[in-house]
């Protein structure tokens, strides 16, 4: 079966084209494919569509679909649900929708109980709380101040902070915080991720996909009580 990853969560995204066989967990990867921030809009479709007619396919070679949810850009990720729920209600194929703190927690050397955080910009951050094995258990995902965040982790005690931003992390090591530095998820971790949720049935339809954005968006934040 052939999946197709996406993450437009963020300034830059990705696309990757897997091949997953039923049962196996291994996949294997095709390619992937960098998608410039600020562009989603218009790259996007057609970047799929090369990507795969490189590989000598169309679209309804694809059996499934793995995309990030959030958290991240509120615009980035309506363009990227939106064109997965086109293609996947088209062709009525699976979805998976894959939080990035997620993927995130899953780049951990180690097994166990962390915490994976991302920068929400403002002094804030998401943070997930996660349980990565044997199975992936989220137990929660928030929006913090990073100074509530700093707070929280200390009276936590010796919980391993994971997280792909290496000026962030170096700050919070400063503040005493243990921390794990991961290369930021690409989309092939997307696809790995995707592919292990749909061998356990984990998929949503296209009308219930929705953007797991956590933070309010600024019109629902700055608009004025009737």
């Amino acid at each position: 079966m052939l999946l197709l990853a996406v993450d437009t969560s963020g300034k830059n995204g990705s696309l990757a084209l897997a091949r997953v066989t039923s049962g196996q967990s291994q996949i294997d990867i095709l390619e992937t494919v960098p998608l410039t921030g600020g562009a989603f809009s218009a790259q996007l479709v057609p970047s799929i569509a090369a990507l795969l007619e490189k590989h000598g396919h169309g679209k309804r070679d694809l059996g499934g679909f793995a995309v990030v949810s959030g958290p991240g850009s509120f615009t980035g990720l309506r363009v990227g649900l939106a064109a997965i729920k086109g293609l996947a209600e088209a062709l009525e194929k699976p979805i998976v929708a894959i939080s990035l703190l997620e993927a995130v927690a899953r780049g951990s050397r180690v097994s166990g109980r962390v915490l994976a955080l991302l920068d929400a910009g403002r002094g804030d951050v998401y943070v997930g709380d996660y349980e990565v094995y044997p199975e992936v258990c989220m137990h929660s995902e928030r929006l913090l101040s990073r100074d509530e965040f700093v707070s929280e982790a200390r009276r936590g005690g010796d919980r391993l902070v994971v997280m792909a931003d290496g000026a962030l992390a170096e700050i919070l090591r400063a503040a005493g915080v243990r921390v794990e530095l991961i290369e930021y998820p690409s989309s092939a971790v997307i696809a790995r991720l995707g592919s292990e949720h749909l061998q356990r049935g984990q998929t949503v339809r296209p009308e219930d996909l929705e953007a797991n954005y956590i933070r309010r968006s600024d019109a629902e934040i700055f608009a004025k009580p009737r």
